[in-house]
């Protein structure tokens, strides 16, 4: 054999061996990226798929049209930190003790030994990073990086809190921050994560601190809707998914990334033109009412999810924890108990989710209501005044609402179906007993002492 034809019998060997490989690389299901944006106190009114006429939201309508718009998807808390730790480890937030709001002076937060989203996909080589609002703690204990992120930018808790800052990982980077560009420091944060991570696999938690109080927009967006500022900071947060979506597009990342849009819980209606719109649903923020807990959310994976999926069938928060779990090949240990469920088939379109009930927990991890199936059931309540910081809601009776025809909760059923009625309250409190034993509820904050100003206070009116 010449030298030149075993030259050329090496050459075809080589070429063959890189088709082999080029072959079965093809054929190989890479596990999806997953971009989760999450939006602060975002109303079922506020966006165009959902019925909002006066605030125009093109890209977010866009993952709605383009995939999966779901319509009786819940929160897993009327608040923001309980809302976001159900979400990030798929249990309802009574069982961490987490009942109220974190604060700068709170020495707690999301507890260390709870398994997060974050955790199981790094487990699996993902790359995972979160960018904006964390709300489950400030101590170095408690922060993303000791959640299973690999980085953080962003501001740890509400924008109306004292001490607003910047945090990059476990440090604060600034301690000004011009709230009129929160949301577009955060996106390029986010773009530069995608690029950072664009040739692995990679989780990006998008957590804008907007539209929750003080709202802010940057200038190019001001006066650009048709409901003030409010609605000026919803538009530039559907610009900021767009420069997301495009970034992803660019970079040949759509047809292998998960991207869901939605909201840690209702409008804070107290607020006024400052808070968003519940549209059809009763009440907002801090009620266990429809327009407190139903959220809007949408997701598309091109390729994946079919194109202009409307699910009406309950889901929650809660559920993108197994779903993701499902989607990636984690396989949960018996010792993690979830109450979310795997919602893999209801994204896909080949099946729908495996149970249709939920309990309602209201700011106080206090029970107020039960779903199962279209019915609901809620409580009898007391009440309470109008404040600065909570919108007064009337007194009223036990509730039972069929939500397929009154997702309003304007017509009460309880006096015409009382034994209806009554199976349901058997349910909820069986669905109770069964979390078993809970947590006390963490400590939130202490009040200060002002022992020593009621003294001064008193001793002057009493020199007077």
């Amino acid at each position: 054999m010449t030298s030149r034809a075993a030259h050329s019998i090496l050459v075809l060997f080589v070429i063959s061996l890189g088709l082999h490989s080029c072959t079965k690389d093809e054929g190989e299901e890479k596990p999806p990226n997953i971009v989760f944006i999450f939006a602060d106190d975002l109303g079922y009114g506020d966006i165009g798929s959902f019925g909002a006429t006066d605030i125009k939201t093109p890209n977010i309508d866009k993952i709605a049209n383009e995939g999966i718009k779901f319509t009786s998807f819940y929160s897993a808390s009327p608040i923001c930190s309980p809302s976001r730790a159900g979400l990030l480890t798929g249990r309802l937030p009574i069982r961490m003790g987490i009942h109220d709001v974190f604060f700068p002076e709170s020495f707690t937060g999301m507890p260390t030994e709870e398994v997060t989203i974050a955790e199981i996909l790094k487990s699996k080589n993902y790359k995972t990073g979160i960018v904006g609002k964390w709300h489950l703690g400030h101590q170095y204990e408690f922060l993303p990086l000791q959640q299973g992120f690999d980085s953080y930018f962003g501001i740890p808790y509400s924008n109306d809190m004292a001490s607003v800052v910047y945090m990059r990982d476990n440090d604060v980077e600034e301690f000004k921050v011009d709230q009129h560009f929160i949301t577009k420091r955060y996106t390029e944060e986010a773009l530069k994560f995608i690029d950072k991570n664009k040739d692995k696999p990679f989780f990006l938690y998008l957590a804008h601190n907007m539209p929750h109080v003080p709202i802010y927009a940057s200038e190019s967006f001001v006066g650009t809707s048709e409901r003030g500022l409010y609605g000026d900071v919803v538009q530039e947060l559907d610009w900021s998914v767009g420069k997301v979506l495009t970034k992803l597009n660019e970079l040949d990342l759509l047809e292998n990334t998960l991207v869901i849009f939605s909201s840690d819980n209702g409008p804070w209606l107290a607020m006024k033109e400052l808070g968003g719109s519940a549209g059809i649903l009763r009440e907002g923020k801090q009620f266990t009412f429809e327009g407190g807990m139903r959220v809007p959310t949408v997701a598309m994976w091109k390729g994946k999810i079919p194109k202009g999926i409307v699910d009406n069938d309950m889901a929650s928060q809660m559920d993108w924890f197994p779903t993701f779990a499902n989607l990636v090949g984690y396989e949960i240990p018996d010792s993690i108990v979830l109450d979310g469920r795997n919602i893999s088939q209801v994204l896909l379109n080949t099946g729908k989710r495996e149970n249709s009930t939920y309990l309602f927990f209201d700011g106080e991890n206090n029970l107020q209501a039960f779903r199962s199936g279209e019915w609901k059931v809620k409580k009898p309540y007391k009440g309470n005044s109008e404040t600065p910081w909570k919108k007064g809601v009337a007194p009223h009776d036990t509730l039972l609402i069929d939500l397929s025809t009154d997702p309003g909760e304007e017509n009460n059923l309880y006096l015409d179906d009382a034994q209806t009625t009554k199976e349901l309250f058997h349910q909820m409190e069986d669905q109770y007993k069964k979390l078993g034993n809970l947590p006390p509820p963490l400590v939130i904050k202490t009040p200060a002492d002002n022992s020593h100003i009621d003294y001064l206070r008193k001793k002057e009116k009493e020199d007077k």
